[in-house]
């Protein structure tokens, strides 16, 4: 009985060899529709493409072409490019629309960021989920929010002055409604948008050199060039006259507003004397938080001090900074900024 399955068995063995040949050698055998085409790709090369004749090699002049294009005898050939965003927005209903601001077309487009501000990195990976986690209310499957009563009041009467009138705001005098505060999700957590750096210069009404060299101190710490002020009023006890200049601000964004934070926190304030930290009633109650620096402690900012000398001591002013973030609360705006540094004390104002 074994001498008979002998034979079958070796086939066996054999083809069980063979068959990973055999498999490798079918693509080899066969032929694909795009092998002819193939031929013809391949054969084809650029370098043999002639040359152009000597005759149009010597008549091709780009310094005369351009002479024709200034004297207007030739146009300039047509672009694809011709489109151009409009300078002003006229409003969601007119018909020319400017692009989004990522579109490379808009006169606002900012190519970037190509790297990350060592703030922006921590905010990403540290300061971002402690405040989700800090600040995050579970709701249940299924949970409907109760709905906000109206919070404004409506005109009561027959006038015909009341139709179609705003509401009126709530009861009391100086009453400001406070923003609503949404669920907080991995889309809501607090960031800073925006630093806001403005220096009053009163004394620039009789010397303009003031509102000089507080406008190359701001533009030298910012990065941002200052946009100058004038008074609207006459105003007798803070001694303004009006349409004179007075005043000077600097607005930052993104990277700019990250790298003036990073250098406020860790190199200006530490050096300050009996610093207490940013006093805990600052804010508007809408997410935004301001402190003031006086003419010494602005002067400590390392692009003022490797250039002392091209700012007179007495001319250097103060500033007032206002940080401005996307929160609705003093609260979450004041736990932002002690994620990133900066310190409170006194009375907490909620």
């Amino acid at each position: 009985m074994a001498l008979r399955e002998l034979p079958f068995r070796t086939a066996t063995a054999i083809s069980k060899d063979a068959r990973p040949i055999v498999r490798a050698a079918l693509p080899l055998c066969r032929r694909h529709a795009s092998s002819e085409a193939g031929k013809e790709v391949e054969s084809s090369s650029s370098l043999e493409v002639p040359p152009p004749p000597e005759e149009l090699v010597k008549s091709y002049d780009p310094v005369a072409r351009s002479r024709l294009r200034r004297r207007g005898n030739k146009e300039l050939p047509p672009s694809r490019y011709q489109y151009r965003s409009p300078k002003y927005y006229r409003g969601p209903l007119h018909p020319h629309q400017p692009p989004p601001v990522s579109d490379p077309s808009s006169r606002l487009f900012q190519p970037g960021p190509f790297s990350l501000p060592r703030l922006e990195q921590t905010y990403q990976s540290t300061i971002a989920p402690d405040l989700l986690a800090l600040t995050y209310q579970h709701y249940p499957p299924g949970y409907r929010q109760p709905k906000n009563e109206q919070r404004l009041r409506e005109w009561t009467g027959a006038s015909p002055y009341y139709k179609n009138r705003p509401l009126r705001g709530p009861r009391g005098k100086g009453e400001v409604l406070r923003l609503l505060q949404e669920p907080r999700t991995f889309r809501n957590i607090p960031k800073i948008t925006k630093v806001v750096v403005h220096s009053m210069v009163p004394e620039a009404q009789e010397n303009s050199a003031n509102l000089h060299v507080a406008g190359m101190i701001l533009q030298a710490i910012t990065n941002v060039r200052a946009v100058s002020h004038k008074a609207k009023h006459n105003v007798v006890g803070w001694g303004l006259r009006e349409g004179r200049y007075i005043s000077a601000t600097a607005t930052m964004e993104h990277e700019d507003a990250q790298h003036f934070l990073a250098k406020l926190i860790d190199v200006v304030l530490p050096r300050i004397k009996e610093w207490k930290g940013v006093p805990g009633s600052a804010g508007d109650g809408h997410g935004n938080i301001q402190f003031g620096l006086e003419p010494e402690q602005l002067a400590l900012f390392p692009e003022i001090e490797v250039n002392y000398d091209a700012y007179p001591p007495k001319m250097i002013p103060g500033c007032h900074i206002s940080i401005i973030t996307d929160a609705t609360s003093n609260k979450d705006a004041r736990l932002l900024l002690q994620a990133i540094g900066l310190p409170f004390y006194g009375k907490l104002n909620d």
